[in-house]
């Protein structure tokens, strides 16, 4: 990690794409905690100098606070958490935080290059991620069914991880399966969540509409 730079070392900074699942998580994480924090939008194909100085990936989202430098969305959102302990966004008993940290890991090991797949491949990739993101979306109708939140019945950075690809579903051109009548409500109501709003980009406002 590198030192943040002289202008930087006083706020909360937030590298963060306009139209990208892992920067919105974070985005999702800062609004449930209310903090504020600078926004730094970034173009990940031209990166600012900034960016390329403090991260050797140039990668977002990345997050930067006084000397403090991280990156990677998983390693961000359980820092603010921990950082920010109010609202908790984890559960307090370890089989739980596992069972949780588990599904984060399948949501970007599986999930997350699928929607890449569509917003940055060819048409063949295109085509290919919304087949396996409709196929995921099935298979996790029971888990949709069983419980208020993802997983777990309070909102936790499982959530935060989810909830971006449910936003974006319509955009990508993924219907919801047949049963998939619990996707829907599990969606309204993160969507409903005043924090939700807060972390959408001007770009993501235009994706879809707001539930009432």
């Amino acid at each position: 990690m590198m030192a943040a730079s002289p202008r930087m070392r006083n706020a909360l900074t937030l590298f963060s794409s306009t139209d990208c699942v892992l920067c919105h998580r974070v985005r999702l994480v800062l609004a449930a905690k209310g903090v504020t924090y600078d926004l730094v939008p970034v173009d990940p194909q031209n990166p600012p100098e900034d960016l390329v100085d403090l991260n050797p990936y140039h990668s977002v989202p990345t997050l930067v606070e006084r000397d403090l430098v991280l990156y990677a969305a998983s390693v961000v959102s359980e820092y603010l958490d921990e950082r920010y302990p109010h609202p908790p966004l984890m559960p307090v008993d370890p089989l739980s935080r596992a069972r949780l940290r588990l599904a984060m890991l399948r949501l970007e090991h599986d999930w997350v290059p699928q929607v890449q797949a569509i917003q940055l491949g060819n048409k063949a990739q295109a085509e290919a991620g919304r087949k396996r993101l409709k196929e995921l979306l099935t298979a996790s109708v029971p888990l949709f069914k069983a419980s208020k939140f993802f997983l777990n019945p309070e909102m936790s950075l499982a959530d935060c991880a989810m909830a971006p690809i449910i936003w974006r579903l319509d955009a990508l051109g993924v219907g919801l399966p047949k049963d998939g009548k619990a996707i829907e409500d599990y969606g309204n109501r993160i969507f409903r969540n005043p924090g939700f709003a807060r972390s959408l980009t001007e770009q993501e406002r235009k994706l879809r509409e707001l539930p009432q």
